[in-house]
């Protein structure tokens, strides 16, 4: 996937990794690293159901709506239906560039989102969303690259999981049971989406 306005978001310290909806909603477990300290600013992980740790995501897909929660001062919240689920992307004055993104853009339009996870308590459990560091409006194109992409990566995490060659593992195991049932619905909804795609057969020349 080339997309220059990306590159600078996508090439930081921890790089992004492509993650579906529907791994990104169940990561609720965060943690930082012994080697990395107790540092204010060591960077915090999330663990994914798929077998992996994050630092930040790279999701694209559909904006579908956009509305500001804030009371005090602007707040914005996008709904973003990457694959078959939406995450939702909050972002308010210490994220300008972003939240500037949401006020403006008209909806539904593609996105692609470079973020972290951000997870918080709720008296109905533990809530995800990304917390944005970089926002653009993308094509069609750049949408079906990143599921093309985040099929394989996600393959590949759920692949390692199995056969325990992830260092995650042991981890998954303990927070999650070992359950990747959603991770799975996803990759079964986005190879059927590439394979409707695959299948649609070209318009006859008048």
């Amino acid at each position: 996937m080339e997309d220059g306005a990306l590159d600078p978001a996508r090439t930081q310290r921890q790089p992004a990794k492509r993650v579906f909806a529907q791994d990104l909603n169940q990561a609720t477990h965060s943690f930082t690293r012994p080697e990395d300290g107790e540092e204010d600013r060591a960077p915090n992980f999330s663990l994914l159901p798929s077998g992996e740790a994050a630092n930040r995501v790279f999701v694209v897909g559909t904006l579908m709506e956009t509305k500001d929660v804030g009371t005090d001062s602007e707040y914005w919240r996008g709904t973003v239906m990457a694959a078959s689920e939406s995450v939702s992307v909050y972002a308010g004055e210490y994220q300008p560039e972003a939240m500037q993104v949401l006020s403006s853009t008209e909806t539904p339009c593609y996105v692609a989102v470079i973020g972290k996870i951000h997870s918080y308590e709720t008296d109905y459990g533990i809530n995800v969303s990304l917390q944005p560091e970089h926002i653009s409006v993308v094509d069609e194109a750049v949408r079906d690259s990143w599921v093309a992409e985040t099929l394989d990566a996600t393959q590949d995490r759920l692949g390692a999981l199995e056969s325990g060659e992830t260092e995650e593992a042991d981890a998954v195991l303990a927070v999650y049971e070992g359950n990747t049932e959603d991770v799975e619905s996803a990759v079964e909804d986005a190879v059927d989406e590439l394979v409707a795609d695959m299948d649609v057969p070209e318009t006859p020349a008048q």
